[in-house]
């Protein structure tokens, strides 16, 4: 069973990139408005990045113009493309539903902004 995997973190200076992947199962992928979360040390989770399941996008102010989100509906995968990384960035990345989101949410993957 899938139901929601990230991947493609880890660590990265100041200024680079990093591509996240997350593979949904279908019945939460499709044809669901699906979006990336983070969650930094000791905050709460927070809204990165939302795509319709046509691909109409929104973003928050903060990534806004560093990050794109995109999707695959024929691999039921969505992925957050990072750029010019800061250290306010560094957060467990998860996915899930834009709304009404799936209860057991993933493990999520590290971002950890640092030289």
């Amino acid at each position: 069973q899938v139901h929601l995997v990230e991947s493609g973190g880890g660590l990265v200076q100041p200024g680079g990139s990093l591509t996240l992947s997350c593979e949904a199962s279908r019945s939460i992928f499709s044809p669901n408005t699906m979006a990336w979360y983070r969650q930094p040390p000791g905050k709460q989770r927070e809204l990165v990045a939302s795509i319709t399941y046509g691909g109409s996008t929104n973003y928050a102010n903060s990534v806004k113009g560093r990050f794109t989100i995109s999707r695959d509906n024929a691999k039921n995968t969505v992925y957050l493309q990072m750029n010019s990384l800061k250290p306010e960035d560094t957060a467990v990345y998860l996915c899930n539903k834009r709304y009404d989101p799936f209860g057991s949410w993933g493990q999520g993957t590290q971002v950890t902004v640092s030289s």
